[in-house]
């Protein structure tokens, strides 16, 4: 996309005006996607975007800027704008570039990209079809497969110098969607969303998609006869995988050095002190080959690493990138991520997860007498600076007398991430992981959110349903 010698004028008039470090982002993504609606094609779509990012650093200060045109005078002249945001004089001049290995860690076979659409569609259509066969109450099935392939150039510099990384992914997502109708208006929803860094064998032959298309209709039909939540102070049960996107929300952001570097995490100096129960530890692991939030390298060039965030309950680490780690005197640990070379790169998660504990998850289920078990989360919100949230379960049960008994819904976990943190009591030993798509200040980027089977002594659980017997 850009040559060594361009990157090399290019980044000289980044720093013209005393900038300590320079750093150019391109990128070129293919997207396809193909979208059924009741079995039927709705939607097929590909797109080829390219374009490329320039950022400067400054002692704390940071400017940055994107354009879709590569030429030369391009890219010349949005580096000498960005350098204007300075008054300095030049530190050093950049007078070599050095390619640098990286190491793949995520490898593919089957590219999702040669794939046959007319193969997509026939996929999609056994997914449909596995949906439907549920129950007839089933009035709207949505099926989609999404997938792109990203290449990425970087060239920095913060020293005569220079460096150059090159980076491929690629990544894929099923999406399920169904809609089941009741008496009256009632309308019940379930979602299904795997995704995976991987090729076309990993969706054909490894995922059991026709189980989970039809574990998408079970569930959206169970909702049909669900109760109101009750509310109250009560045990909480929260299931393996997709259970961890309350600690992602509640707790991840919040060990972001996007927060914390400027004092507006709840957890800002909470390194080297208990923040969990002792039996809790967590990490943000980017380097587990082929997962839906891994990469070989980060938005900044750094090797992705496994980082632990906590320790046997007391705050060891944030996750850091490399401007808000010069605010925090730390160093950079390989998990800088954007969306695309229109957003400057920040501190975000990966693979964000709770480790596994001692505990058999059946037996946290038995020794819970009356209490709520949530097996799967739907939207919520957070508030970074206190850490204060609110999450919708989208299935929940009953707990009683250490059995999973009937469906409720409407049920809401609220809280704050010190209080859950604080307050789990037990954690099994069964991590799993599960995928989603996380917003932040560098856009909206692929996550894996997880944890074992764990129990909340005591959260808030707010429902309709008056109190729970």
């Amino acid at each position: 996309m850009i040559s060594k010698s361009l990157a090399q004028k290019v980044l000289n008039a980044a720093l013209a005006t005393g900038g300590d470090y320079a750093e150019i982002y391109a990128e070129q993504k293919e997207s396809s996607s193909i979208v059924l609606e009741n079995g039927k094609v709705d939607s097929v779509g590909g797109h080829l975007t390219y374009g490329a990012g320039i950022r400067i650093l400054q002692g704390l200060r940071s400017v940055y800027g994107y354009t879709s045109d590569l030429s030369e005078k391009s890219l010349l002249s949005l580096a000498t704008k960005l350098a204007a945001s300075y008054e300095g004089e030049r530190l050093f001049t950049v007078t070599s570039i050095k390619k640098q290995r990286v190491k793949v860690i995520n490898k593919i076979e089957d590219s999702l990209m040669d794939v046959p659409t007319e193969e997509k569609i026939s996929y999609l259509k056994e997914c449909y079809e596995a949906t439907k066969s549920v129950d007839e109450r089933l009035v709207r099935i949505q099926d989609a497969f999404s997938n792109y392939r990203t290449t990425i150039e970087i060239f920095s510099a913060e020293g005569e110098e220079g460096k150059q990384f090159e980076n491929c992914e690629e990544r894929g997502r099923l999406v399920m969607v169904a809609f089941a109708a009741g008496e009256g208006n009632q309308i019940e929803t379930a979602f299904k969303g795997p995704g995976r860094y991987d090729g076309w064998n990993y969706f054909t032959k490894v995922l059991d998609y026709k189980d989970k298309a039809k574990q998408v209709g079970e569930k959206a039909i169970m909702m049909l006869s669900a109760k109101e939540c009750p509310s109250g102070n009560y045990s909480v049960v929260i299931a393996n995988g997709w259970g961890g996107v309350l600690f992602h929300e509640a707790c991840g952001h919040s060990l972001e050095a996007t927060a914390t570097a400027k004092g507006l995490s709840v957890f800002s100096d909470s390194i080297g002190k208990q923040i969990a129960s002792p039996i809790v530890s967590a990490f943000d692991d980017g380097t587990i080959a082929n997962e839906w939030g891994s990469n070989n390298i980060d938005s900044e060039g750094h090797v992705t690493q496994k980082n632990q965030l906590i320790k046997d309950g007391i705050c060891v680490g944030f996750l850091v990138d490399k401007a808000n780690g010069r605010r925090l005197n730390m160093e950079a640990n390989g998990c800088s991520r954007r969306q695309s070379y229109r957003y400057a790169p920040t501190s975000r998660m990966s693979n964000t997860y709770i480790a596994a504990g001692k505990d058999d998850p059946e037996q946290i289920i038995k020794d819970t007498k009356l209490g709520i078990y949530v097996a799967d989360f739907g939207g919520g919100s957070v508030e970074p600076t206190t850490g204060e949230f609110n999450f919708s379960a989208s299935e929940a049960y009953i707990i009683r007398d250490g059995k999973i008994c009937e469906p409720v819904k409407g049920c809401t976990l609220i809280g704050s991430g010190k209080e859950v943190l604080m307050n789990i009591d037990r954690v099994g030993n069964d991590v799993a992981l599960g995928q989603g798509m996380c917003g932040s200040l560098s856009g909206s980027i692929p996550v894996n959110v997880g944890q074992p089977t764990l129990r909340i002594s005591r959260i808030t659980v707010g429902g309709r349903g008056g109190k729970l017997e």
